[in-house]
């Protein structure tokens, strides 16, 4: 999908997926110290607000205008304060260093993703964490939800070899979540500058 189809996808609701943070985030960032944090494609802002409403700076990039106009929005009625962009993460490189780097289901092709955790996993500030989450291609088959385009799926292995010679693994795997319709299969990745 490009930015138009997901402009109107995000227009067509009030919130296209919940206000909750994503489930796996709170545990992915326990234990961290809040700082500096990007949260890209970050839709709605969902994860970006909560970041903020636990002491991150944060700044949330997403290619969709009108994802980000409800992103700040939700922000503002949060009462936090985040900074928001909009951009194509295909060709947009992050100015300055991260403490966090967060992508959640970001769905491109393997060769843009590659290119695109390279470039985030050199924007973290040395110890800094880069978690990804992803529909796993297993999801495909064994799951429910989710894309059901093969090419936008991946294994926490690929993002591993993505990021290569960049940062230390700290998490790798597959992993089933329950919905309403059944479990869902995703990858996690998290690694260390």
């Amino acid at each position: 999908m490009d930015a138009s189809e997901w402009d109107e996808r995000y227009a067509a609701a009030e919130l296209v997926w919940s206000a909750e943070p994503n489930r796996f985030l709170p545990d992915l960032v326990d234990g961290l110290s809040p700082g500096t944090a990007l949260d890209v494609a970050c839709g709605e802002g969902r994860n970006a607000v909560w970041l903020a409403e636990h002491g991150w700076a944060v700044t949330g990039v997403d290619f969709s205008s009108v994802a980000i106009e409800k992103a700040e929005r939700i922000a503002d009625r949060a009462g936090v304060t985040a900074e928001y962009l909009v951009a194509d993460l295909t060709d947009w490189q992050p100015d300055r260093h991260f403490d966090l780097i967060i992508e959640f289901y970001l769905q491109v092709p393997a060769e843009q993703r590659s290119l695109i955790h390279r470039r985030l996993a050199q924007a973290l500030a040395p110890g800094g964490r880069f978690i990804v989450v992803a529909h796993h291609p297993d999801n495909l088959t064994e799951g429910v939800g989710g894309p059901q385009y093969p090419d936008v799926l991946y294994r926490a292995e690929e993002v591993e070899q993505d990021v290569s010679g960049f940062l230390v693994t700290e998490r790798c795997e597959r992993i089933e979540r329950s919905t309403e319709l059944g479990a869902a299969i995703d990858s996690i990745y998290r690694g260390r500058a």
